[in-house]
């Protein structure tokens, strides 16, 4: 069996400007990246703003095992299926993170035969997005540093500095760092950290603004720190915004690329969904929908982290509506809801499969608290049973679900053709969309209503740091924004042991952080990390590059 890497190098690739003219891309509004990669100018954006939009189609999950199972390389099949049955559809997706490409779980570009390509681009550098968020975050760290060193003006307590450093790799080295050290030339020593890049609250402001000078507006609202007086300041205080907005110019342009059946993607912004918002950016998949008749999108994890803040805020800053959410499901991680190992879960097991089930069933009734027609995605492995399908087949029938067996990895949008009629059927249902909360409630009453109406909960629980976080929001005036809840993506709980369908658990809330700028505020539950760590064997060292310049082990 030829490995991704194997499939996306021997693909036959179309020159950009073909991709481009498929969409009616005027000439004037491409910016290739060399041969197969390009940015959309912003001269789009104004021609298309009177077109009216197609329909949404959302892509999520259930809880996964560690490994993934196959929610990008759903999207990308079904867009490609899509094609195949006539209909014009663009898939929107977030960029990959380097952090995962060189970890455990892997790209972003989907597998086997539903890549979107150049892959090894896309899972490197790509077009330099990751870069030019770090820089940008960078920047507004090493001026709150000179601040300090040149006087102190604002009187910034340098013992409540929230801003951190990120950087787009694993580094746990890095979570807590001392700055400033070696003499006074060096600045004031503080306690300092880095979190990912895609955790970064720049990565969230690029992918939720409209437009340059919201970009801009967003980049100066950043809370940084509070003075000794207790009083707030803002990216915006430091001037830094416009520098911060100018190194971001470029990044702001959505990235088209193309399936490996040449149908177009929109690949821009890429914040994890279990430490971050989860979603690709607003301006590509606003932009999807004018040039096609569906947008198909992805949020990160299961539908209890991406989903719930695709539609909770995404959608609610936006202004958009779904026509239709795809949960995609598969039988490993059902069996490994049910409490199999995750070596163990391509062995037949219908007895864990059917405890594992309740997993789905809460994914289904938590979707459909939206509003929104809902079809069940099959991820099909070699591995699956006829005995496990019909189980899993019984229980959507006893959730009044649609559902289709889709082989995308081993088949391309073939694999989807089914899928690809349901979900066109389903979008033409009537839909009902509805957001979870008022965001205008107390920052409690918002976070309690996640936890009891998504995860299953009973009750949460604050530290004192988080309730006095939670007192200091409230203050500034800032708690009527969402909710962003950093969790486990294994469970609906925040304790990834906790497989299956959960009940009567509290959330541990240890810390409340407000990001000013994205327009959230960030609740981090249970041990999540925003700089995660590399595992005991990294898949960097699989990775290698000939003399001729070709990769190999890049999945």
């Amino acid at each position: 069996m030829l490995s991704d890497i194997e499939i996306a190098q021997g693909a036959k690739m179309l020159p950009i400007t073909e991709i481009a003219a498929k969409l009616d891309i005027l000439p004037e509004e491409l910016e290739p990246y060399g041969r197969y990669k390009a940015k959309l100018s912003e001269d789009i954006f104004a021609r298309l703003q009177d077109k009216p939009g197609g329909k949404l189609v959302l892509v999520t999950a259930i809880n996964p095992t560690p490994a993934g199972e196959g929610k990008t390389t759903t999207s990308v099949g079904l867009g490609q299926a899509m094609a195949k049955i006539g209909e014009k559809a663009i898939i929107a997706l977030r960029e990959p993170s380097l952090g995962p490409v060189f970890g455990i779980k892997g790209g972003a570009a989907g597998g086997g035969y539903s890549q979107v390509v150049p892959m090894e681009d896309i899972n490197l550098h790509f077009t330099g997005d990751m870069h030019a968020i770090t820089a940008a975050n960078n920047l507004l760290c090493a001026m709150i540093d000179n601040h300090l060193q040149q006087g102190n003006l604002l009187g910034i307590d340098q013992r409540r500095i929230l801003f951190k450093r990120c950087m787009d790799m694993n580094d746990r080295a890095l979570r807590f760092i001392n700055v400033g050290l070696g003499g006074k030339i060096n600045g004031v020593p503080r306690e300092d950290g880095f979190q990912i890049t895609v955790a970064s609250e720049v990565m969230a402001i690029l992918c939720l603004a409209a437009d340059l000078d919201d970009l801009k507006e967003r980049l100066g609202s950043i809370l940084i720190a509070y003075t000794y007086d207790n009083r707030p300041v803002y990216a915006r205080d430091l001037n830094v915004h416009g520098a911060m907005a100018a190194l971001l110019k470029d990044a702001l342009k959505p990235n088209l690329v193309q399936t490996l059946e040449n149908t177009p993607a929109l690949m821009h912004g890429g914040p994890f969904a279990n430490i971050a918002h989860g979603c690709n950016s607003v301006r590509a998949t606003k932009l999807a929908l004018k040039m096609a008749d569906y947008c198909i999108t992805e949020a990160g994890f299961g539908s209890d982290l991406g989903a719930e803040k695709f539609l909770d805020i995404k959608c609610r800053y936006a202004g958009l509506e779904p026509s239709c959410i795809v949960i995609v499901a598969t039988l490993r991680a059902l069996k490994y809801n049910g409490g199999v190992p995750k070596a163990e879960v391509a062995a037949e097991n219908v007895e864990a499969l059917q405890k594992g089930l309740v997993n789905l069933e809460a994914h289904v009734e938590n979707m459909r608290k939206y509003g929104v027609p809902v079809v069940v995605a099959i991820n099909r492995f070699l591995t699956d049973t006829d005995r496990e399908i019909e189980v899993l087949a019984q229980c959507c029938q006893r959730l009044d679900v649609e559902y289709s067996l889709s082989e995308v990895f081993a088949k391309g949008g073939e694999g989807a053709v089914d899928l690809a009629h349901k979900v066109v059927k389903a979008c033409a249902q009537p839909s009902h969309f509805k957001l979870l909360y008022d965001e205008k409630a107390p920052i409690k009453e918002k976070i309690k209503t996640i936890v009891t109406e998504i995860y299953g909960g009973k009750d949460v629980a604050y530290a004192p740091k988080a309730e006095k976080a939670i007192r200091d929001i409230e203050a500034l005036g800032k708690s009527d924004l969402p909710i962003c809840v950093a969790k486990t993506q294994y469970s609906l709980s925040d304790d990834p042991a906790k497989l299956g369908r959960p009940t009567g658990f509290t959330v541990n809330v240890r810390d409340v952080k407000l990001s000013a700028g994205a327009g959230f505020i960030v609740v981090m539950s249970g041990d999540i990390m925003t700089m995660p760590g590399l595992p005991k064997a990294p898949a960097a060292c699989q990775i290698d590059v000939d003399g001729q310049g070709h990769i190999k082990g890049l999945f």
